[in-house]
């Protein structure tokens, strides 16, 4: 395996200096991910321009833990379950929606059920989702747009949980407590 560079706000790239004070100044730290990802601006970038587009969708906090959690889990990514775990206690999730998630079982709430299942169908099948999938979405009062917004998380989470396996990113230790 390749050894990545976890970099730090003074040996980042030039052009990933900045990048990494917006790291700082969302996260209070520069998490690991970041440190990896400093070796590439642009997927360092376009990864806070999405984790900030996504945060700006039509979903609430709940919603928004679905879809990052549903493809953490699906792409057994070892950092992000436990980074988005914690992400979701400080957004004030409840511990059960994030269990359930994490131990892939059903969430009770049956809207947020559609849509883990959804998204996790548009995981799986690269976006390629039956019709019977779609109306069920629909059917649990989601929209086209929401539709579409799960793209904005699933392509967010494709690069960290890429980046995360091809880097073998440490666990930042605020997150460790969250990790299975």
């Amino acid at each position: 395996m390749a050894e990545f560079t976890l970099y730090t706000q003074d040996n980042a790239p030039e052009e990933s200096k900045s990048l990494m004070a917006d790291s700082v100044a969302a996260f209070g730290m520069v998490p690991n991910l970041h440190a990896v990802m400093a070796e590439a601006p642009t997927l360092l970038k376009g990864y806070q321009v999405l984790h900030e587009l996504f945060q700006k969708t039509s979903f609430n906090a709940e919603e928004l833990t679905v879809v990052w959690q549903t493809i953490n889990v699906e792409h057994e990514c070892h950092y992000c379950v436990p980074a988005h775990s914690a992400i979701a206690a400080s957004m004030k999730v409840d511990q059960g929606i994030v269990d359930a998630l994490v131990n892939k079982t059903p969430l009770a709430d049956e809207k947020l059920e559609t849509l883990r299942e959804t998204t996790l169908a548009m995981t799986r099948d690269r976006g390629v989702i039956s019709d019977e999938q779609i109306e069920k979405f629909f059917s649990a009062g989601y929209g086209k747009q929401q539709l579409l917004e799960i793209i904005v998380g699933l392509s967010q989470k494709v690069m960290s949980n890429y980046t995360n396996h091809l880097a073998d990113t440490p666990v930042d230790e605020p997150f460790k407590k969250f990790a299975k």
